[in-house]
């Protein structure tokens, strides 16, 4: 009798036990332990936003408070880069990790992402994470031409509040807003109708100064600026739900501003971003980064924080080291590439190019010098001619006064075709508008720079550095192209 109480006894002490986490089995209290302490991911990717365009980076115009004060209750980067500078292929490299070149058919714009290359929202929702996203997630594109069956940025919700509502108060979410702005296109006067200064632009010098230009850049910053409101507004949700201090705030955006010689180029403009992280529980405030960083790391950082391994899929590293005040080798240049940006060129073919920059140096090379870097000059299918960049008053005014002896300096640099290297020195020359690759004194810089792209072409296993041009041959998926084999979708321009 004694012994048979002795054994309920035991048996009710165990139960109890494993109820109130007392006498659990080894690693299952470091576990829930492990699981209550993550972090939340709020990650905020704006649509088409550059670098400098923000007040504490110095922008004299756009107002941008919520930025700034997550510069300020975080870490700011100063050199932060897009993996490519067009919406698919940056968003695709975010999502998993990799290089778009190490994805196949996702380093083109309309490239599915194939289902074989895992995606941290996946990853964060086995292992326990809430996940969703709102506005442009993965795009544009067809995620089941790819193999999946949602898009890879997760589930979708009307907008982050009523994503909140669904997400347990003892369980981590990861959530992706993605803005469309300020991707085109612009109501017109509305920079001007905002109060901003058309006067206090610094309009750059590959771009003519005129008033047409100012109020485009002004349109432009009214749209960032609605993109930093919407952002304080998912900051006051948070900071309601009581879940500010162990949230991991992440705002950044996709690729460079939509004007020419911007987007869907390799120069800074196109692919240099504006990038704040901000982790009160973990992450000293206050600081500045000028490390050299590329976007495609935010998907293996977003794992290393919520403690989930990173496959081997993954071959990006982490920014952790760095967002925790430690210093990271390597961080001294980044690799950049594009592919097919819109389908603007006859034979539905892109314009390859890979590039380093460093702090001194920006070096590209043009894989394709013989076609047109912003598209045919007469329209093949998508946007329009030079459809590469994106219509604009800006570029209807160049391309008008493109025969006019000030007019044509401006075509040159943002329509011509270009030559097979292009060299930058960025003490001399920070916009990156002389190219001094044929001048004997830069002849040992050009050559290091060459060696070190085509070490990392190889590192990366990138098949244009054995001149393949697949790329070229993989048929648009969610955007048709006429006479293409395999093309998929509506008939409507793409979106870009």
């Amino acid at each position: 009798m004694q012994c048979s109480m002795a054994r309920v006894w035991m048996r009710w002490c165990l139960a109890l036990g494993l109820l109130t986490g007392w006498m659990l089995p080894t690693g299952l209290t470091a576990e829930k332990s492990a699981t209550d302490s993550r972090p939340n991911i709020l990650f905020c990717i704006a649509d088409d936003w550059s670098w400098p365009h923000a007040g504490v980076y110095g922008d004299p115009v756009v107002r941008t408070p919520t930025f700034d004060r997550l510069a300020r209750e975080g870490v700011l980067f100063t050199h932060a880069f897009s993996a490519a500078p067009s919406c698919t292929p940056s968003r695709a490299a975010i999502l998993a990790g990799r290089y778009p070149h190490q994805l196949e058919t996702g380093a083109n714009l309309y490239g599915p992402l194939p289902a074989k290359y895992p995606v941290y929202p996946d990853l964060l929702e086995a292992a326990g994470y809430v996940v969703g996203y709102s506005g442009k997630g993965w795009s544009p594109g067809d995620f089941e031409a790819g193999g999946r069956t949602r898009n890879p940025a997760g589930p979708r919700f009307q907008n982050f509040q009523e994503f909140l509502k669904t997400v347990p108060p003892d369980k981590p979410f990861c959530f992706w807003f993605g803005s469309h702005d300020p991707h085109r296109p612009y109501d017109k006067g509305s920079g001007a109708a905002a109060g901003l200064r058309a006067e206090a632009v610094r309009v750059p010098p590959y771009l003519p100064d005129t008033p047409e230009v100012r109020q485009d850049i002004l349109d432009y910053y009214a749209e960032v600026e609605r993109f930093d409101r919407d952002v304080g507004r998912m900051l006051a949700a948070l900071e309601r739900a009581g879940r500010a201090s162990n949230t991991l705030v992440v705002v950044t955006a996709d690729n460079g501003w939509p004007f020419p010689r911007s987007k869907a180029n390799l120069y800074d403009a196109g692919t240099r971003q504006t990038l704040a992280v901000r982790w009160p529980a973990r992450v000293p405030a206050g600081r500045t980064v000028s490390a050299f960083v590329n976007l495609a790391e935010l998907g293996p950082t977003f794992l290393e924080a919520a403690g989930v391994k990173r496959p081997p899929e993954m071959t990006m590293r982490s920014l952790m080291p760095l967002l925790e005040g430690k210093t990271q080798r390597g961080r001294d240049m980044v690799f950049l590439e594009r592919e097919r940006h819109a389908n603007v060129r006859r034979g539905h073919l892109g314009y390859p190019a890979r590039a380093v920059r460093t702090a001194r140096f920006l070096y590209i090379r043009n894989l394709a010098p013989e076609r047109w870097p912003a598209g045919d000059p007469e329209l093949w299918h998508s946007v329009g001619p030079f459809g590469d960049c994106d219509g604009s008053p800006t570029k209807d005014f160049i391309l008008a006064h493109r025969d006019e002896p000030q007019g044509r300096r401006f075509f040159e640099l943002c329509f011509a075709k270009r030559p097979a290297e292009e060299l930058y020195d960025l003490d001399k020359d920070p916009d990156q508008i002389v190219n001094v690759a044929g001048r004997p004194e830069y002849a040992a810089a050009l050559k290091r720079l060459r060696a070190e792209l085509e070490r990392w072409m190889r590192n990366s296993g990138d098949p244009r550095l054995h001149g393949d041009d697949g790329f070229d041959r993989f048929p648009y998926s969610g955007a048709p192209v006429r006479g293409a084999p395999g093309a998929t979708g509506a008939t409507s321009p793409p979106e870009s």
